[in-house]
């Protein structure tokens, strides 16, 4: 795994994250009028500029036990504890944000003593995006694994399911997958679409599959803003994010577009930011966003651990 490609994903990734933290739930009528340019603070939290939120510190946690054990599901979920608990993992020390089936998932591995296999929630329910937002890390670790196909997508199922396991969000983490080990070997917008291509192909005949039939529309990334939903939903998030990587030219450009659509902000461009990050480099991100952003020396010694070329 080349270091600095790996890097301008997490990196990208808590970006986008710590961008939409300050205007999290904020609708897209207010953000038309008053858009966000720059990293702000003190907005939806109580946190300074470059603070990013639990998608980050989640992504970090699952980072940390790759680095240290490999693919340990029982190790990712410790760290879980680690931040949830004792506020570990966290860009100012103390966790402020946590989605309800995260914080139910962990409950059930540390306080109902559930083991890792059966404490993520599998109901219609629990479609939100909350593991789609830390999976990038398992699916750089996997990128230039020699193992077969279909072992790599049950590892990335295998880690959704720690705290989402309906087949819904594990296929969404799955076409997020193809896309980002696509624009690493090949970093251009046709590789999007080849990697929209092979997850079409691969989850084809699943019915939970269906749902992202617009997503492989190759037309998609002509849909009009207004057709574009940025809530909770796994299925609109990831949309979200795909489009804004297809309508604009610059990592920047992706992130602000992500960003303004309103909703789940610091998730949508989260997931944006990784790919973004993926496409345009690390030297694409802004030098002042970099700057801004809290701990980011951590992150980046966190993801030379993780990838040691």
């Amino acid at each position: 795994m080349d270091r600095k490609r790996a890097k301008a994903v997490i990196v990208g990734h808590a970006v986008g994250d710590a961008l939409g933290v300050p205007v999290e739930f904020c609708r897209r009528e207010k953000l038309d009028k008053q858009p966000v340019t720059d990293m702000l603070g003190y907005g939806t939290y109580s946190v300074p500029a470059g603070a990013w939120s639990d998608d980050t510190s989640m992504a970090l946690c699952t980072l940390d036990a790759l680095a240290t054990f490999g693919v340990d599901y029982d190790r990712i979920l410790v760290n879980f504890g680690k931040w949830y608990y004792r506020d570990e993992f966290t860009p100012t020390g103390k966790m402020f944000d946590v989605g309800t089936t995260c914080s139910i998932a962990i409950d059930n591995y540390f306080i109902r003593e559930m083991p890792y296999t059966k404490c993520g929630l599998a109901d219609e329910r629990s479609n939100g995006n909350g593991s789609l937002m830390r999976i990038h890390p398992v699916v750089l670790f996997l990128a230039d694994r020699d193992m077969p196909l279909s072992e790599k997508l049950q590892t990335v199922h295998t880690a959704s399911a720690l705290t989402h396991a309906h087949d819904c969000t594990k296929i969404g983490c799955g076409i997020y997958a193809f896309i980002l080990w696509e624009l690493l070997k090949n970093p251009s917008l046709q590789s999007v679409q080849k990697g929209l291509q092979k997850a079409e192909a691969f989850y084809s005949g699943q019915e939970a599959c269906k749902r992202y039939g617009r997503l492989f529309d190759r037309a998609f990334g002509k849909a009009p803003r207004s057709e574009i939903a940025s809530g909770g939903y796994v299925v609109d998030t990831l949309e979200a994010a795909v489009w804004c990587l297809l309508t604009t030219e610059s990592f920047s450009a992706a992130v602000l577009q992500a960003v303004n659509l309103g909703g789940d902000t610091d998730t949508v461009a989260a997931v944006c930011g990784g790919l973004a990050g993926a496409l345009y480099g690390y030297d694409a991100i802004p030098q002042k966003w970099r700057d801004t952003l809290l701990k980011r020396e951590y992150l980046e010694d966190l993801c030379d651990r993780a990838f040691r070329e």
